[in-house]
């Protein structure tokens, strides 16, 4: 009986090379991070790659509010602004979604068109005519200021995933309730959004990391009271006002970066099957 030849060496060896080099390209300045953060003040130019001179006090001086810092709270507002961000862009969302893949309706190609469009438009392009708006309806410095933008650049994201999972459900499952005598409605939520569930959940997530690490926009239309982390980092302000706190910075950027790696780590299954739900016909 014949052997089945070996595959070839070479191309695995080129692919595991690949995601070698992709994965030290992404992690490394990660990883830099958390090393100067670790690293006392007087050592924080070392070029050894390795952790050296570990101490805690960059940490300390990132929480200490004795300088005009309140990191927690700028935690706190991260939280909230992502939380209904997140929230408000997924019950719109879903029902977008459904629509766009479910109902047929006159315009229904424009509708997607207008929310890719949106999708690409860029941020930066909208920043002076929404502080000139918000100046005058005396939003600046609030929380909805941070909130409204932050959904309608979610909403795109939101709409587009969900709608390649809808598309591709089987529409069998929707008719047969329909024959048993649901309505739409209670089709949509009691076997549709079951159904949907991973989907769901992954654009809660991707819309929630995006939200969270958001700072063109809150950098001008914040106040310190309403301020996210990414902005008060960028403020952050050490003892000595003569010298920037680089290892304090870092520090703060590594309590803010390695709760959403743990969180990607944790879910990073269902991440992958929200993903990918969508691109099987069944």
């Amino acid at each position: 009986m014949l052997k089945a030849p070996k595959p070839p060496l070479w191309p695995q060896i080129r692919t595991y090379l690949g995601a070698l080099f992709i994965l030290i390209w992404g992690l490394a300045p990660f990883y830099w991070m958390v090393v100067t953060a670790f690293r006392d003040n007087v050592h924080t130019f070392s070029q050894n790659p390795f952790p050296t001179h570990l101490t805690l006090n960059n940490f300390k001086q990132a929480l200490d509010t004795s300088g005009g810092n309140d990191f927690l709270a700028a935690i706190g507002n991260s939280v909230l602004i992502s939380l209904v961000t997140t929230s408000a862009a997924i019950l719109l969302g879903v029902f977008a979604a459904y629509a766009l893949a479910r109902v047929d309706f006159r315009g229904k190609f424009l509708v997607s068109g207008v929310v890719l469009a949106a999708s690409m438009f860029p941020g930066v392009a909208l920043l002076t005519p929404l502080f000139q708006l918000f100046t005058d309806i005396g939003w600046i410095g609030s929380y909805q200021a941070m909130i409204v933008p932050n959904i309608s650049f979610a909403l795109p994201l939101t709409i587009y995933t969900l709608t390649s999972f809808f598309n591709d459900l089987p529409w069998e499952l929707e008719e047969a309730a329909r024959v048993d005598g649901a309505t739409r409605g209670q089709a949509f939520t009691k076997i549709i959004l079951p159904l949907a569930a991973p989907a769901l959940f992954t654009t809660a997530i991707l819309a929630f990391i995006m939200t969270w690490n958001e700072f063109m926009l809150s950098s001008q239309l914040s106040s310190r009271a309403t301020e996210p982390v990414t902005v008060a980092i960028a403020r952050f302000a050490g003892n000595d006002p003569f010298t920037q706190p680089y290892a304090a910075i870092m520090a703060a950027g590594s309590l803010v970066t390695v709760p959403l790696v743990i969180m990607v780590l944790i879910f990073q299954r269902r991440i992958v099957s929200g993903l990918t739900a969508g691109g099987l016909k069944s």
